[in-house]
């Protein structure tokens, strides 16, 4: 892949309303030096908002409009889960890089997809996988890597709690993925920078008993094995009514739990005797993600968020959901 010039031109497609992510994509990569010149979305008022957050804007309410137009060097899909492998290939075989919201799609099979399509057309292909630069877990992963609790050989995560999941497509299996696809890809990715090792199995545990106006399970959970005998279980869902640390990490020497107050506690051992340590979170620092972007396409650094990083978690969650299904441990397609 030859350097891209900078400023790298920008387009984002999908600019509804929710979160409007589609506005603070544009504003993020405007901040690490790219130009967003163009907006796509099917709603002609989501385009007239385009319009009005950035002047001068290019709007289409058709894909296949905004990839013919020659000024547009990087595509950003913002679009509901299922739709993410379809269009991000399509991106990919018009020429131009792609970035793609989380989770990076469903199935394996788009995973493989999107990979194929960005390698034949010789482009780049990344997941916004933004929170690994958020100031908890960069606290969390400096002290693993710094070896201040030994080897971590257990990770238990906790994203749940207890209400309605809402009347909206993330509530709606057939386009989120299910109950795992939201901050579950988050969580995933985390993990999975935290215990680089090799997946040998994934047990799941899938509960539907109450929700059943909406198709998301109501309850998930995911149990992963890795090749250096550590673990790792995430618990995510709507039917939590006792709270539990977002984070518990053990390591040989000591151990991490976070209940998300701005500080993690460290139990460790001083001389001999127990000991707590206080360690406040770091800065969060999304705008890192585009501008390692801008250095990967102009510079030739290495890719932050590369897409068979991210093909990980989706092979977590469908081997999570196999195992549900099946009763046994299940391999996940890539470890």
């Amino acid at each position: 892949m030859k350097k891209a010039e900078s400023p790298i031109r920008a387009a984002v497609i999908g600019y509804g309303g929710a979160f409007n992510m589609g506005r603070g994509h544009a504003n993020w990569m405007n901040e690490a030096g790219m130009q967003t010149v163009a907006a796509c979305d099917t709603d002609p008022a989501r385009m007239a908002a385009a319009q009005q957050d950035f002047p001068g804007i290019r709007t289409y309410t058709k894909v296949a409009d905004l990839l013919n137009d020659d000024g547009v060097d990087l595509c950003v899909v913002i679009l509901p889960h299922n739709l993410h492998a379809e269009v991000s290939v399509q991106c990919s075989e018009a020429g131009k890089h792609v970035v793609v919201e989380k989770p990076m799609c469903i199935t394996v099979a788009e995973a493989d997809a999107m990979i194929d399509a960005a390698r034949r057309s010789d482009v780049m292909l990344s997941v916004f996988h933004n929170r690994r630069h958020d100031g908890d877990f960069l606290a969390l992963k400096e002290i693993v890597e710094q070896g201040l609790i030994g080897d971590v050989f257990q990770i238990e995560a906790y994203g749940a709690g207890y209400g309605h999941p809402g009347a909206w497509w993330r509530a709606d299996k057939r386009i989120s993925g299910g109950a795992m696809y939201d901050w579950g890809a988050h969580f995933m990715d985390w993990i999975l920078n935290l215990i680089p090792a090799k997946m040998t199995g994934v047990d799941g545990y899938f509960q539907k008993r109450v929700w059943m106006d909406t198709t998301n399970e109501d309850h998930v959970r995911a149990v992963v094995r890795f090749d250096n005998g550590a673990t790792a279980d995430l618990e995510l869902g709507n039917l939590s009514r006792a709270p539990k640390p977002r984070w518990r990490v053990l390591g040989t020497k000591g151990a991490v739990v976070d209940e998300g107050r701005e500080a993690f506690t460290m139990h460790v051992g001083y001389e001999g005797r127990p000991a707590t340590v206080r360690v406040p979170y770091k800065q969060t620092d999304w705008g890192a993600y585009y501008r390692g972007i801008v250095a990967h396409l102009c510079g030739g650094a290495d890719l932050d968020v590369q897409p068979e990083q991210a093909r990980r978690t989706i092979a977590v969650f469908e081997a999570a959901e196999r195992s549900a299904k099946s009763g046994r441990t299940e391999t996940p397609e890539y470890a």
